[in-house]
């Protein structure tokens, strides 16, 4: 049985075999010993318990602020790893031991959550594989210098040469330099620049020609010299018209600031810059005045529909719409209720997936909201069903149109510039807006109710999908997941969540890959 070592040292979790015990472990060699300064597992301990240990060990890293770990030995990895890859805030790890990295620690390492690697050395398939994870890997083997290449560049280990964007390249070129470039542009996946030093003609068609050979492309050959020469200069042009589109492979000379001074300036033809200015400002002016069109024509679209609107719920007598549910459905809506939210009844001649009435306080936000089978269809459809890039403001399929779920999650577009959809939901994220007490409530009617929500929680989120579950195991399930929602908030609203609690988020784009969210919690009065 093995004894496994866990200590924490400047914010780094350090695994470690321990085959002597102090006298205070020797009596109780067969259980696992939690002290104040470090923690002793069994390996047969681990093995029935990963869960135990993992949850443990996810804690311990969250309350201590440790986003390292580090293995002594070798023996120890597959071990550690197993423990370790469901912990979000273990992001780095580093193999002490001199031995090479097996393929199953390369297996569990891209299951984990870690982004950076340190270890000896590896085979250059393992590399590719945590490359392709986007695992950043730092290699401690060194390759011995064989030629001035190589010691130029401080291409000292696998992993440089595999992660090198910049190459400095002195001509002319000794075979032991041919070699080496030809071995770190075998290896390399990220190349984009390489500065030499002069032209040379046959050092340059020999170094393209290497590339070529290793299919290595989208590379800029930097020449760092004030070429003056009207032939070389001919030629380098000639050969990127005729060779880079294909090879994409440039070149560009890259002349000092002095020597343009001096040279260059004088020969530039002023109407030719002119000209060029003249079509930039063109171009400009054409992008601008399309960007212009476009959000006016999506204001004005959505300002007719809202219009509409208007005129729909003024002339519909939404008894006779309630009357038709009735007859059409299963569903039989309480006399009480009949005279409740009569424009979202109204709102049913035009559109049967209506589903209720969503306004945000000093926003744009003030939209009938519908519901379709997909949470797709309304991203290029409006309230009319028409195929429209602005789309509609809806909620999440798996929400009861007509009943308030656990998590009632409402959807649209980030219309940023017309301001329409969820355009101006940004300003929830402004201190201005959200420090305002009658910018914390949001109203949700449904055709025979009215809520009252409370914010509790505002963020900017890498895009993911942790925050739109609409239902849960059990009340305790729903709190973990309420205080998660409320740990990410860019201001403590101090508002109370339980898991007896229901709420409402919204969700929209930021950018590309961000989401802006808001949640607030359904308040009691309005049940």
């Amino acid at each position: 049985m093995m004894k496994i070592l866990i200590k924490i040292s400047n914010n780094i979790l350090i695994f470690k075999e321990r085959k002597k015990l102090n006298q205070e472990y020797k009596n109780i060699i067969n259980t696992n010993v939690i002290s104040c300064n470090e923690l002793l597992f069994s390996d047969e301990y681990i093995h029935e318990n990963p869960t135990i240990v993992a949850g443990f060990l996810t804690e311990l890293a969250k309350s201590n602020n440790v986003d390292t770990a580090l293995i002594e030995t070798a023996n120890l990895t597959l071990d550690v790893l197993e423990v370790l890859k469901t912990n979000p805030y273990i992001k780095s790890l580093i193999l002490k031991e001199d031995t090479p990295l097996t393929f199953k620690a390369c297996e569990k390492i891209v299951e984990s959550h870690i982004t950076s690697l340190n270890c000896y050395s590896l085979q250059e398939f393992m590399l590719e594989i945590l490359d392709k994870y986007k695992i950043l890997v730092e290699c401690r083997s060194e390759i011995l210098f064989a030629s001035k290449f190589m010691k130029g560049n401080n291409l000292t280990s696998y992993s440089s040469l595999f992660y090198k964007i910049t190459l400095h390249l002195t001509f002319p070129f000794s075979p032991e330099d041919e070699e080496d470039f030809k071995t770190f542009v075998k290896i390399n996946k990220y190349l984009k620049y390489i500065n030499v030093n002069h032209v040379s003609r046959a050092d340059l068609e020999n170094i393209v020609e290497i590339l070529k050979k290793y299919d290595k492309k989208n590379i800029k050959i930097l020449i760092n010299e004030n070429v003056a020469d009207l032939n070389t200069i001919e030629y380098l042009r000639n050969y990127n018209k005729k060779h880079s589109k294909k090879q994409k492979i440039y070149f560009k000379i890259c002349y000092s600031d002095a020597y343009l001074q001096e040279n260059l300036i004088k020969q530039t033809n002023t109407n030719i810059l002119k000209l060029c200015g003249f079509i930039i400002i063109f171009i400009i002016s054409i992008t601008f005045g399309y960007v212009f069109y476009d959000n006016y024509a999506s204001m004005k679209k959505v300002t007719n529909i809202q219009e509409n609107i208007k005129k729909v719920i003024e002339i519909t007598d939404p008894q006779e719409i309630i009357a038709q549910i009735e007859e059409n459905t299963d569903l039989e809506i309480e006399e009480e209720k009949r005279n409740i939210n009569e424009d979202v009844a109204s709102l049913l001649t035009i559109n049967p997936e209506i589903a209720g009435w969503l306004t945000v306080n000093n926003t744009n936000i003030n939209y009938p909201t519908v519901r379709a089978q997909d949470n797709k269809y309304y991203l290029s459809h409006n309230i009319y069903m028409e195929n429209d890039p602005n789309g509609w403001v809806f909620i999440d399929y798996r929400n009861d149109p007509l009943a308030i779920n656990d998590n009632l999650i409402v959807y649209a577009h980030n219309r940023y510039y017309s301001g329409v959809m969820f355009g101006t939901l940004s300003n929830t994220t402004k201190y201005s807006w959200y420090s305002k007490e009658e910018n914390q409530i949001i109203t949700y009617k449904t055709l025979n109710e009215t809520y009252h929500y409370k914010i509790f929680s505002i963020y900017k989120i890498y895009k993911t999908n942790d925050y739109i579950a609409t239902s849960f195991a059990d009340t305790e399930a729903k709190q973990v997941f309420f205080n998660k929602l409320k740990e990410r908030s860019i201001y403590d609203f101090n508002v109370e969540v339980t898991g007896e609690d229901k709420i409402i988020t919204l969700s929209t784009c930021a950018n590309e890959n961000n989401r802006i969210v808001v949640h607030a919690v359904l308040q009691k009065d309005s049940e």
